[in-house]
């Protein structure tokens, strides 16, 4: 396969860490060293250790994993645009990953981006305590169906919400834990398939106000620069050039509209996806969601990636 025209870039996002991501870009591309220590310095974290050596439980903490992930897509990007020189027409990340996308399309500064997250994480962690909320994924079943659904099973202290809208197959609920529980109740007498999912907050959800909260002023603050590249927000799935840290304040709180991002591009007239980032999750997700006109790359193997687009 060789790169033909329009490209969407997709950046990963929590769920796609594993322990030993990065350690191979790194003996293979000594220059990425450079973006780890400057990550490390902006995070005050070794993120190398977590990356290379983990452990497990380390490495999937919210506050750790955000700019583990975050490091390594950024250290996968400078090496493609180094070795290919790779164009997106297009760039967009999944909840997380589109902090990676802002920095790839040079609208944010990558320290500031690692630094922000590294709050993120740390604000997502504290905003409900443990055991208080869920998430769910739901298999094969229409979004409205499962809108009603969750407005049906919802109180006013206890609420579930769709917050990701990942592939036709593939929907995501959150909320509090006996909300979750109720709507699970309900889809299994209906005989809808669903798996929940071994997360420490209900991400996306509205009960993530108060890390929207936390994280406002810091957004608020943050310099985004103005450049000729292209985003597609998880808030809106519209693609912008004007980018501002209202986007990334409300999708805290708010669902990602990954298959309306897919569809976004498919119209604009990309026919190139490649995921930047560790792990194939958003591959996989465009495999499903996109029609066969289209071709799908992921960095995992970087060299086979780099010769695709040189």
């Amino acid at each position: 396969m060789t790169y033909s025209g329009q490209m969407l870039a997709m950046f990963p996002g929590q769920g796609s860490q594993f322990v030993g991501m990065g350690r191979t870009l790194l003996a293979e591309f000594p220059a990425v060293k450079s973006t780890f220590e400057e990550a490390e310095d902006a995070a005050k974290l070794n993120i190398r250790r977590l990356c290379f050596d983990g452990p497990d439980d380390e490495l999937k903490l919210t506050a750790n994993t955000q700019p583990s992930i975050l490091t390594v897509s950024i250290a996968i990007w400078r090496t493609l645009q180094a070795e290919s020189g790779i164009k997106p027409a297009l760039f967009a990340g999944h909840s997380l990953g589109e902090y990676s996308a802002v920095v790839a399309a040079g609208k944010l500064d990558f320290a500031r981006a690692v630094h922000l997250v590294r709050c993120r994480g740390e604000a997502m962690q504290e905003a409900v305590p443990a055991g208080v909320g869920a998430m769910a994924a739901v298999l094969n079943t229409l979004a409205d169906d499962l809108q009603g659904r969750c407005r049906d099973v919802s109180r006013s202290d206890s609420v579930v919400e769709v917050v990701n809208y990942n592939s036709p197959q593939q929907l995501v609920v959150a909320g509090h834990k006996t909300a979750v529980d109720r709507l699970c109740a309900n889809l299994e007498t209906s005989g809808i398939r669903f798996v929940i999912l071994p997360v420490s907050a209900p991400f996306h959800s509205s009960l993530m106000l108060p890390a929207r909260e936390a994280m406002t002023p810091l957004l608020t603050a943050s310099k985004f620069h103005q450049t000729n590249e292209r985003v597609i927000p998880n808030l809106t799935a519209e693609i912008t050039q004007e980018y501002g840290a209202n986007l990334l304040i409300e999708q805290i709180n708010s669902a990602v509209k990954w298959t309306q991002t897919l569809a976004t591009a498919h119209a604009f007239g990309c026919r190139d996806y490649v995921e930047i980032g560790p792990g194939k999750v958003l591959f996989g997700l465009a495999r499903k969601s996109l029609p066969r006109d289209v071709q799908l790359f992921h960095s995992e193997d970087i060299k086979q990636t780099i010769a695709a687009f040189c």
